[in-house]
């Protein structure tokens, strides 16, 4: 029989208590504020960072998870019996994790050849961040515990990774202007228009699809988008940061609108809210499995 092990990281935005929960290997993301190191996930809660992050000097910078943590799980869950273990990375394009993760499974081929060979290793990239890859993890967490056989439960991670979007809307130009991403400039003059722009991430790129003018016209906006992306009966998963409010107004429109309600609501983490901040609401869609 089938031992299954699922490996994933903090960036993924799984809470830590369902991540024990289910059973789910969660990897610490580094985290430097202000010439401080700290660990997602450990040094403090999502709510408790969207605090630092406001307070910090610098723009925080996160760092990628090492090969020697990666080889370490490897090596343990080997020593333990099991039989597969699947491990599923953030976005490979916005960090250094998936290739840490691909070099441990290299060095762990090489040097533990007898403890290597009663288990496979199987990485995938999520092309994806927060919930988008979150969500499959944890459903695969279930099916696991259901007796579902390794290669279906690496097909519905894979079926997610290749039709997972994202949509995510900032109520403030502040982090973009901090980033560089946008001049100070140009933040002045869409913060005297009200502009708040909506972000589009999808199969590892974002880029920020339209401005809405307006808070009161954010939430009818990102949901009209996701109304059009999503797959017949997807599943979508409501995200947010420090804002209350608009996430429970957006999360009650789609409900209405789809007919179904999310599949939960849950808090950003710091790899996302670094760079869009903490006043954001977004919305994880599945939508069509887009060619690859």
């Amino acid at each position: 029989m089938s031992k299954i092990k699922l490996i994933t990281d903090t960036t993924s935005d799984i809470p830590p208590a369902l991540a024990k929960e289910l059973g789910i290997e969660i990897k610490n993301i580094p985290i430097a504020i202000d010439g401080t190191g700290y660990l997602e996930g450990v040094d403090f809660s999502n709510e408790e960072f969207y605090e630092r992050l406001l307070a910090a000097k610098e723009i925080p910078a996160t760092s990628r998870i090492n090969c020697a943590e990666y080889l370490e799980s490897f090596t343990r869950a080997a020593a333990e019996g099991y039989t597969d273990l699947i491990c599923v990375t953030i976005n490979g394009k916005g960090s250094g994790t998936l290739e840490s993760a691909h070099l441990a499974r290299e060095q762990f081929l090489r040097d533990e050849p007898a403890l290597a060979a009663g288990m496979k290793i199987t990485i995938i990239d999520s092309k994806s961040y927060s919930l988008g890859y979150g969500y499959p993890v944890m459903e695969a967490a279930k099916m696991i515990a259901a007796g579902e056989a390794p290669g279906e439960i690496i097909a519905y991670i894979q079926d997610w990774a290749d039709s997972a979007e994202i949509f995510l809307a900032c109520y403030t130009l502040d982090f973009a202007k901090k980033s560089g991403r946008i001049s100070s400039a140009a933040a002045f003059v869409g913060e005297l228009l009200g502009l708040r722009p909506i972000i589009h991430m999808v199969d590892g790129g974002n880029n920020v699809l339209e401005k809405v003018r307006g808070d009161k016209n954010v939430v009818p906006r990102v949901c009209a988008l996701c109304q059009k992306a999503i797959a017949a009966g997807g599943e979508y998963i409501i995200v947010r940061g420090m804002l209350d409010e608009p996430a429970e107004e957006l999360s009650a429109l789609l409900e209405e609108k789809l007919g179904y309600p999310p599949k939960g609501v849950y808090t950003i983490g710091a790899s996302v809210s670094i760079n869009a901040g903490p006043r954001i609401i977004a919305v994880v869609v599945r939508g069509q499995k887009r060619p690859q």
